[in-house]
């Protein structure tokens, strides 16, 4: 201390050396106290073991997972991230995932939204439901975004079972109905407030998001293809495989 005060006092009257001393006490204090220092990503630890997940399930009968299929006949599954067609052009579940799941009360919900919905000669097409945590870690590595991703720090709607990325299909033909932007496109044409698109996708999102809020799924704004049940914090976030979840189920 007494050789910075000497400095202090030989140099002050040099702008240069004034300048520099300031600049480094500033730094010393932004350095050692942590100032600016981005905030580390404290994973949470989601249920991994099958014995966990019975125990949970044992104590609250909600937290059961149900296979979509095994509620809904006519639902079409299109998984895409057992598939490179996806936004991050990586395979991110195993090649050949075909279920998907959802927690109790959520997949009952969903069962009345295609029966609602197949009085109208339409059915459902779901892109994503669970979504195990490690893939979650694996999109922020990826994308580090939270306008685009979940923070693992937080965890999913889709890592609890809470969540699922559907769109609507004609059961006749078993085609996509036209929507106003492809799935997980970011720009603000997927937000439910986009107008400048032509009134047929207009009309084809809001029959969707009105059937699912009748069934008590909440939208998501910036992404007409996603809903979630409410009160996800009621569930544990899981990291059991899709392989895991079959072998319980069946």
């Amino acid at each position: 201390m007494q050789l910075i005060r000497i400095i202090l006092v030989a140099s002050f009257n040099h702008r240069f050396v004034k300048y520099t001393i300031i600049t480094t006490v500033f730094f010393i204090l932004f350095t050692t106290m942590g100032w600016g220092q981005q905030k580390k990503i404290v994973k949470l630890k989601p249920i991994k073991e099958k014995s966990s997940f019975h125990a949970l399930v044992k104590l609250d009968t909600l937290q059961t997972m149900v296979e979509l299929k095994s509620l809904i006949h006519n639902v079409q599954y299109e998984l895409r991230y057992a598939s490179k067609h996806n936004f991050t052009r990586k395979r991110l579940y195993p090649r050949n995932t075909n279920t998907t799941y959802l927690r109790l009360n959520p997949a009952l919900a969903l069962a009345k939204v295609a029966e609602d919905l197949k009085e109208k000669g339409l059915g459902i097409k779901i892109w994503d439901a669970y979504r195990p945590y490690r893939t979650t870690v694996r999109f922020w590595e990826l994308i580090h975004d939270e306008r685009f991703v979940a923070n693992p720090s937080k965890g999913s709607g889709h890592n609890r079972g809470t969540s699922v990325d559907l769109t609507l299909v004609d059961l006749r033909t078993g085609k996509e109905l036209a929507m106003p932007t492809p799935y997980d496109d970011f720009s603000t044409a997927a937000f439910h407030g986009a107008t400048n698109i032509d009134d047929v996708r207009i009309r084809n999102r809001l029959l969707l998001r009105t059937t699912m809020e009748k069934f008590g799924f909440v939208a998501l704004e910036t992404e007409w293809w996603h809903y979630s049940w409410p009160g996800a914090s009621a569930y544990e976030v899981l990291d059991l495989s899709f392989t895991a979840l079959r072998s319980m189920i069946q």
